[in-house]
């Protein structure tokens, strides 16, 4: 089974991703867990990809399809994986799907949450300075300053601030949009509600792909 996950940051694909992963004994492939596995290990691949961040330029797709083929050719891709993280736009999709020819993506699971939601989620998010942890502001005890796993300084980073969410929002929505219509286009695409408790949407993506 050959998936992809669809939806805007904070959505919980990762989250999600990983917990099928498990029950359908298939591989979890995220775009930036490959990413640091070539620059860590220096291949071939890592070293061009570096190039070109090094000079403050977006890596290429051809790049990134060929870090995915190599990741999704590997034996533990054989029954399938979950790609999450790309495709991340129209043109990376057609590229994966000429990469793919005909063990193509059989599903592309959307899952949708408002902007509301997505910026309450994401702007309500902490993280410790010492072990990196992140947290929910309301999961913890109010006025909370310290790490419950490590006792470090606990901190929002900029990039989790409202008006930052917000626009981060706004840049990636359409190019979800366009990879929406795409898979759809294809009769792949199914659209999860992610506003549901997560073990919820669990079932719900389960369901989906007929486990």
């Amino acid at each position: 089974m050959r998936l992809v996950f669809l939806g805007l940051a904070g959505a919980g694909k990762g989250t999600q991703a990983l917990v099928l992963s498990e029950k359908l004994g298939i591989p979890f492939v995220s775009s930036g867990d490959m990413f640091r596995h070539h620059l860590s290990q220096s291949t071939d691949l890592g070293r061009l990809a570096k190039g070109y961040m090094d000079k403050g330029e977006l890596v290429p797709d051809e790049v990134t399809i060929k870090m995915v083929v190599d990741r999704i050719e590997q034996r533990d891709c054989r029954k399938g994986f979950i790609l999450d993280g790309f495709p991340r736009t129209l043109a990376q999709a057609e590229a994966l799907d000429r990469a793919l020819g005909k063990g193509p993506v059989e599903k592309v699971l959307y899952i949708k949450v408002s902007e509301e939601e997505l910026v309450r989620r994401l702007a309500g998010r902490i993280s410790c300075r010492t072990c990196g942890t992140p947290y929910q502001l309301d999961a913890l005890p109010a006025q909370a300053k310290t790490c419950p796993k490590c006792g470090g300084e606990l901190y929002q980073r900029a990039d989790d601030k409202p008006e930052v969410v917000r626009k981060r929002l706004e840049l990636q929505w359409p190019e979800v949009q366009g990879l929406a219509g795409y898979y759809a286009g294809q009769k792949k695409l199914v659209e999860i509600n992610g506003e549901r408790p997560v073990d919820q949407v669990g079932s719900d993506l389960l369901k989906a792909v007929g486990a």
